[in-house]
């Protein structure tokens, strides 16, 4: 076996889970489930089948990842947080054939206690706080805060608030990497380390 699995965990046949990855206690992988090199699931975390966890994620105690949930890599999914996969539920309807598709692209970190609603794209590096609801589509780098959440910032790669306008022009140096960021409108990019 390529990775570690605790002994309280349950991976179900035909669960792929790559090289260097930790599977910790009483976690729960379902048979389709795809999950990368690298991955850290935490105590009691739920894998659904439909689902992608892409290399070095890293899902925090507590958390379920159910069908069709795509972590690219380097997702970060805090404590608790929530993913949701059906709109508008009912116990007494079924809607299996309803699952809506959530992409949470490279590099992103889903806070403590967040709740995604399904249907949505969280752009590269994104930022969600700690209790926030996210119920519309998040832009690259911007910091998300909030019930329902709204956008209050520019995240660097590396984690720190930038200090730029929401919208507008701008150009500015993380004060930890010293990574250059431009914003265009309402549209962050990192500069290559060669422009």
């Amino acid at each position: 076996m390529s990775f570690y699995q605790h002994p309280s965990a349950i991976i179900d046949d035909g669960a792929q889970i790559g090289e260097g990855s930790r599977v910790w206690h009483f976690v729960h992988v379902c048979p389709g489930a795809r999950i990368g090199t690298g991955v850290s699931l935490g105590q009691n975390v739920f894998v659904g089948n439909k689902v992608v966890i892409g290399d070095h994620c890293k899902i925090q105690n507590n958390v379920s990842v159910y069908d069709n949930v795509t972590l690219e890599e380097g997702v970060f999914c805090g404590p608790s947080m929530v993913f949701t996969n059906v709109y508008n539920p009912r116990s007494l309807i079924e809607r299996k054939d309803e699952y809506r598709d959530t992409l949470v692209q490279r590099g992103a970190t889903l806070g403590a206690n967040c709740t995604i609603v399904c249907g949505i794209t969280i752009g590269e590096f994104a930022f969600v706080g700690a209790g926030a609801v996210v119920n519309k589509d998040v832009p690259a780098y911007a910091l998300m805060v909030g019930v329902p959440a709204r956008q209050i910032g520019w995240m660097s790669e590396f984690g720190e608030q930038l200090k730029l306008p929401l919208q507008g022009q701008g150009e500015v140096a993380c004060e930890h990497s010293d990574a250059r960021y431009v914003l265009s409108g309402h549209q962050l990019r990192k500069l290559d380390a060669t422009a």
